[in-house]
This record gives structure tokens, sequence and C-alpha cells, in this order.
């Protein structure tokens, strides 16, 4: 798959510096870390996160473990329908991509993940053995993969980062943000989703997050979040499936969907549900529930209604 992409991946990276900020960051390394536990025990594979996530000794709750598969499992099922309508001929914008694997993906991410990026180096230069690889502090770019550091809430310098790596506004372009809308106020995700919807010809949105926020639960992980120093901004924008749809349709995309992971789980492969639920015993299938009715799997297309088909 990576090999058939045209452009690279890249990541651009904000250097800001408040207390919120550092908040996100954090977050960013924690959802990591779950993923590398939940890879360790056999939720799926990854061979690359071992080289830029440590490994935690703390055993992540069940229902933790199966929400970052269904997570994983949804983001790539759609990017690879996507792959499969633009024949590969495409190329993949990751935005605010933390301290994400997928190498064949544009992301964008702050500067202080960029810095982590070299813990990488060994399997992003094995996979570029016949390209060629510049870097520097904030960039790194070769014909297949980038990865940039810019601040998704000043779309002007994200723009003019990205045309330095040669992002193409004719190709189809696939754009996903995973967590990443929420820490933005409506705003400043409105402004990218407009920006995303107006700058290229056909395009795909994939937007994973929260949802449902507005109940007793959904308070409960606003205040748990808060206590950590980090403020769900974008939040009322959070409040119901058709609020995750709306946003999208009134900043320029021809067609939305969002489903709340409990119903993605519950279309899971037979064999695949079987088999994760054996790694390991959940003793509260509500507490499952609870948080995947509390996060979405939202896509949006222009420029070609089929393309997350």
């Amino acid at each position: 798959m990576a090999a058939s992409l045209r452009r690279p991946s890249f990541t651009a990276c904000s250097s800001p510096t408040d207390t919120d900020d550092e908040g996100v960051r954090g977050t960013c390394e924690d959802a990591s870390i779950c993923k590398r536990f939940a890879v360790s025990i056999g939720y799926w594979q990854d061979p690359y996160i071992q080289h830029l996530v440590r490994l935690s000794k703390e055993r992540k709750a069940p229902e933790i473990n199966r929400g970052y598969f269904a997570r994983v499992h949804g983001v790539s099922q759609l990017t690879k329908a996507f792959l499969r309508k633009t024949e590969c001929n495409c190329q993949i914008l990751n935005l605010g991509a933390g301290m994400d694997t997928t190498f064949w993906m544009l992301k964008v991410n702050f500067p202080p993940f960029l810095q982590l990026k070299p813990l990488l180096s060994k399997p992003i230069l094995d996979l570029h053995s016949e390209d060629t690889l510049q870097m520097d502090g904030h960039m790194l770019d070769s014909t297949r993969y980038a990865i940039i550091g810019a601040d998704l809430r000043d779309i002007a310098d994200l723009e003019e980062k990205l045309k330095k790596c040669n992002m193409s506004t004719q190709l189809p372009t696939l754009l996903i943000a995973e967590c990443v809308l929420v820490y933005m106020t409506p705003e400043q995700s409105a402004n990218l989703l407009k920006w995303a919807a107006n700058s290229f010809e056909a395009a795909m949105f994939i937007n994973y997050e929260q949802v449902n926020m507005g109940d007793r639960f959904g308070q409960i992980m606003i205040e748990n979040l808060r206590r950590r120093q980090c403020d769900l901004a974008g939040v009322e924008t959070c409040k119901s499936l058709e609020s995750q749809r709306e946003r999208l349709l009134s900043s320029g995309w021809e067609s939305a969907s969002a489903i709340d992971m409990m119903e993605l789980y519950s279309r899971l492969p037979r064999a695949e549900v079987i088999r994760i639920e054996s790694l390991e015993f959940l003793d509260e299938m509500e507490l499952l529930e609870q948080l995947m009715q509390h996060y979405c799997l939202c896509w949006a297309t222009k420029g070609g209604s089929e393309l997350g088909r």
C-alpha cells in the first residue's frame, strides 16, 4: 500500500506553550502508551510502535484495549476504502498525528513530537533506502513521506509548509484527525474543515473523537481531563452524531456520516470479535458500552461521494 502512494506522509507540529497545549500533548502520550500495550498483547499488529512508544508496566483495562482496537480498525477500513477508490493515486494528510506510526500519511503535529521522531529513524531510513531523505529540526521530507512542524490553528502557515513539501490540490486527498478537533475551539476547527473542503478537488475527511458529551458520563470525562489541565475547547460540537455530521456539512463537505464506536464494534467481523475477546476477560460489559457510546467515527467527502465506500 505504502509504495503505491505518490506522496509522502507529512507531520506538521505547533509550538504553543500554554498549559492547555501541554495537557493535549499529555493525552497523546497516554493514547500512544495504550496502543503499545494493546499491540503487545495481540489486539493488532504494529511492527513500528516499539521504536517510538515505551511499553507500560501498568496493565490497561480490557475496555480500553477493545476501544482502541475498534478505533484502529475503523480508521483503517475507511483508509483502505479510500485507497481502493483512488487506486493509490492520492495523498494522505494525517493531522495531529502525535506518535502515530502510519508512515505513509501526511501528518500534522505539535513541534515537540517532531523532535521525538528520531526514535523512528531506523525504520524510516529502512523504508526509504532508495530515496533522498532530508531532515532538520522541524521537517523531514522524502519523495514518499514527510513530517512538518506547524500549528493547525494557523491555516496560512500550515498551507505554506505543506506546499513546500509539494502537496498537490489536484490529487484526491484523505485527511485524518483522531482526537484533534475537540482540542480546538469550534471556530478554529471550522476554519480547518473549511480549508480542507475548499483546498482539494476531491477529498475525504475522517474524524475520530468524543460524542454524546452532554450526559453525566460525558461530564465526568470532561472533569477528568480538566483535572489534568486539559480542556476540551471544542466539546460543544460533540453533542450528538447529528451535530458531528452537521459541522462537516456546514463546512463545505458534500456528504457526511457518523457512527458511535459501540455500533461500529457490533459490526466488526465475528471472527475478529471472538479473537480479541479471548485475549482477556471483561468483567463489566456496561462500562465498555458507556465508553464506546461516547466516541464516534465520522467521515465526509467532496468531489466524489464514493471515496469512502
